[in-house]
């Protein structure tokens, strides 16, 4: 399906992330991903790095029918090959996955690009690579990627300021800090372990969700 840019930036409120690490014995991350979305995530991404990928584009396919089910975005990280076979919604994509690939042109007009970005120069570049929207972070400190530097609420505004396109925060965002991005701009949050991680991810949603309207009403 086709979301307009106004509907992709209302989808950034609650960006949820996958994470199989987290899963319980029993589980499936559908299931969890079930409960998620049924919570209140707004925007769902399938992020497995160490997934082969016949699982990875099962799990993708699976995926895409509870997002489009719930008319919620769904996108695959980093491969455009899966994104295009599952039917998924889009991709999104990191700085180095777009040196000499016009990702724009593989997936086509319809698609959501998403590209992350750290800084106001990456995330013009991203805009003129044709993103939809960016990610920008690491806010906080992560355990997702060790390597990323944390990006301060001034610096959040700026990249606000130099694109036109939605903007999600994304790193270490849990309850505990997101109200410290009030006044970023930003139009939500991006979350992995403190949804997957947490010990009943559909309430960690809802809290989330709930504090994310907040944030971003608090811009002003």
């Amino acid at each position: 399906m086709k979301f307009t840019r106004d509907e992709i930036r209302g989808s950034m409120l609650l960006y949820a992330i996958s994470d199989r690490t987290w899963l319980k014995e029993g589980e499936s991350l559908a299931d969890v991903c079930r409960r998620v979305l049924d919570s209140g995530a707004t925007f769902l991404q399938i992020r497995e790095k160490d997934l082969e990928p016949g699982r990875f584009a099962q799990e993708a396919e699976e995926l895409r029918q509870l997002c489009q089910r719930r008319n919620v975005p769904f996108v695959v990280n980093d491969s455009v090959e899966i994104a295009l076979s599952c039917g998924a919604d889009g991709v999104h994509v990191g700085q180095s996955d777009l040196r000499g690939r016009d990702i724009r042109a593989l997936i086509g007009p319809d698609r959501i690009l998403g590209i992350s970005a750290g800084t106001v120069a990456e995330a013009k570049a991203a805009q003129e690579a044709g993103a939809d929207y960016i990610g920008v972070g690491a806010v906080f400190g992560t355990s997702t990627k060790k390597d990323a530097r944390n990006l301060t609420v001034e610096a959040l505004r700026d990249i606000v300021r130099a694109v036109s396109i939605p903007v999600v925060a994304i790193g270490g965002i849990n309850a505990g800090n997101i109200a410290q991005l009030k006044g970023s701009n930003v139009d939500g949050v991006a979350v992995i372990s403190a949804i997957f991680g947490a010990e009943d991810p559909g309430a960690a949603t809802s809290q989330l969700l709930a504090l994310a309207k907040d944030m971003v009403a608090a811009h002003g």
